[in-house]
Parts: C-alpha cells; sequence; structure tokens
C-alpha cells in the first residue's frame, strides 16, 4: 500500500478512473470534501505523478478499429541496440496501443488496434521491416469479456 494517499485519496481517484471530466463540486461532494480541499488533493497526486494524465477513452470499433490483436514477440538478439530499435518501433508505429517486456517464454507482447485482418497483415509486414524477430504470432480478440483501464484501489 503507498503510503503517499490515503482512503480519501483512493476515493478521489476511484471516482475520476470512472469519469475525468467531472466538475470539481462533484468531485468534492462524493468525496464529502470541501472543493478547495479536493481540488488541492487532486493537484498533489498531479505533482507526484500518482495521477499521470487525464484522457479522453475513444470508442475503438466506433472509429472503424474494430480488431484486438495481441501480438507474441519472440527474439535472439538482447542487445541495446536491437533494445532501441525495437523500442523506436513500438513508439512510432501507432497501430500499437500496449507493449510489455515479459517473463517466461516470451520476450514482448504488444496489443495493437486495427481495422481487420488486412490491416494486421500490413503493421505486420512494418513491423518485421524495421526491426528483426525471432518469432512473432498473434490471437485476435473475439469478445472483450472485461477491458478497463480503471485499477483496483
Amino acid at each position: 500500500m503507498n503510503e503517499k494517499i490515503d482512503k480519501t485519496d483512493r476515493l478521489i481517484l476511484t471516482h475520476l478512473q470512472k469519469d475525468a471530466s467531472i466538475s470539481a463540486e462533484q468531485l468534492a461532494a462524493r468525496v464529502n470534501l470541501s472543493r478547495n480541499a479536493c481540488w488541492r488533493r487532486v493537484k498533489q497526486m498531479e505533482a507526484s505523478n500518482i495521477i499521470k494524465r487525464r484522457v479522453t477513452l475513444v470508442n475503438a470499433e466506433a472509429v472503424g478499429l474494430e480488431l484486438t490483436a495481441f501480438v507474441l514477440v519472440r527474439t535472439s538478439e538482447h542487445d541495446s541496440k536491437w533494445l532501441e530499435k525495437f523500442a523506436a518501433a513500438v513508439r512510432e508505429l501507432p497501430e500499437i496501443v500496449g507493449a510489455h517486456r515479459m517473463s517466461g517464454d516470451l520476450d514482448y507482447i504488444l496489443r495493437v488496434r486495427l481495422a481487420n485482418v488486412k490491416a494486421y497483415d500490413t503493421f505486420y509486414k512494418r513491423l518485421i521491416k524495421r526491426v528483426p524477430l525471432s518469432d512473432i504470432s498473434a490471437s485476435f480478440v473475439m469478445d472483450d469479456i472485461k477491458d478497463t483501464t480503471e485499477i483496483p484501489l
């Protein structure tokens, strides 16, 4: 448990994770604080990077990105030059919405949003052109049972 934040901060974060556009007055009322006290806590959590940023969550399907793929990556290269090249590709390919270095059999897993399987094939070709990979495979999401940005507090 992070000692920097208390029960009230956690409650503030819970409400902000559900709706970051909530007004300071509404948020303060929900956590039983004055508007100023609540606002100070939010600003303090922003300054200490507990709140990283506030964003708008876009419905990917509504903008034509109906396919989510989890791309499993293995590499035989583990030097810093390869990693720099791979990290640059990950940052520059906008279809990649999540990238993680893994323990175990996999080296990396990528979460990719695309229009369809044909778009995945185009993405795949762009990725392997940019960085050498030993093995790459993808699994396509059939149904989102749970997909959230909220972390448990």
